[in-house]
């Protein structure tokens, strides 16, 4: 069996934490989005919100760890690997900001490709901000547009998870795999 690398996309709080931490009960190899550790890292540096602080830097540091779970997950012994948001995922955060970025975002974003993607809708109903999920409801509403014009720019078939059940998501993950 081919290698199938599977990123879950979607705007802040379409559930997708949800849907990997399930997975991983499941006992699917998964890797989680790791916006949040590098926010926390920059806080507990007195830096509150750095990608709104300094965008560039928090986006160069995303892109980093993003290509690197990209390479872990090729040398997984699991031929199915999850992955919580993308490399374009950055590039689309950029553009929904209006920041510039180097030409090693397109380049990241052209070297590394997913097997599938997953894509969750915006759904007010579960939408919830914290300390590191700034956003509101309609912003997450404009990222999600970013996302699906930057993924399809890449090439992307987005298969979109319909609004259901954590259960019932899952199953509908699976069966598309």
């Amino acid at each position: 069996m081919q290698k199938e690398i599977i990123v879950l996309l979607g705007g802040p709080g379409t559930g997708k934490s949800t849907l990997i931490n399930e997975l991983v009960a499941r006992g699917f190899c998964c890797y989680p989005e790791i916006s949040r550790q590098v926010t926390m890292k920059a806080q507990e540096q007195g830096i509150e919100q750095l990608f709104l602080e300094q965008p560039l830097l928090f986006s160069e540091m995303l892109l980093e760890g993003r290509i690197d779970q990209y390479k872990n997950a090729l040398e997984e012994p699991d031929n199915v690997v999850f992955i919580d948001r993308g490399i374009p995922d950055v590039v689309a955060y950029m553009d929904y900001i209006g920041d510039e970025y180097p030409e090693s975002f397109v380049k990241a974003c052209e070297d590394y490709k997913y097997s599938k993607t997953f894509i969750l809708p915006p759904w007010e109903e579960i939408y919830q901000s914290d300390s590191e999920r700034y956003e509101n409801f309609d912003q997450a509403v404009k990222i999600q547009e970013h996302l699906v014009e930057t993924y399809k720019k890449y090439g992307y078939e987005l298969i979109e998870v319909p609004k259901d059940t954590v259960e019932n998501r899952i199953l509908y993950i699976l069966d598309k795999i």
